[in-house]
């Protein structure tokens, strides 16, 4: 299972995202259930950030967001917001 998280954020404060991320994404991908986290990034509009990662599937995916880890790394996030964030749990087709 691919899920993608679409967030924008504060220009000012895309940095300490990125910083937040760079953190996490080890223990993310170490966390069971979730074998690739990755960052990508809009061309058009640098605020908007998305997190790309394969998951084992849903159980996997629920596992982590009930977890300490993803309460505090979400926590140092979402008060970097500039719009509301949206995400997606979808499958390749083939």
């Amino acid at each position: 299972m691919i899920r993608i998280v679409k967030m924008t954020f504060k220009t000012e404060l895309i940095n300490d995202f990125i910083a937040v991320f760079e953190n996490a994404k080890p223990k993310i991908e170490a966390f069971p259930g979730c074998s690739k986290v990755d960052l990508i990034q809009d061309i058009n509009d640098p605020r908007i950030i998305m997190t790309h990662s394969i998951w084992d599937g849903p159980e996997a995916l629920e596992e982590y967001r009930h977890s300490e880890l993803f309460k505090s790394t979400w926590a140092k996030t979402k008060i970097l917001f500039d719009d509301k964030p949206q995400a997606w749990s979808v499958e390749k087709i083939r």
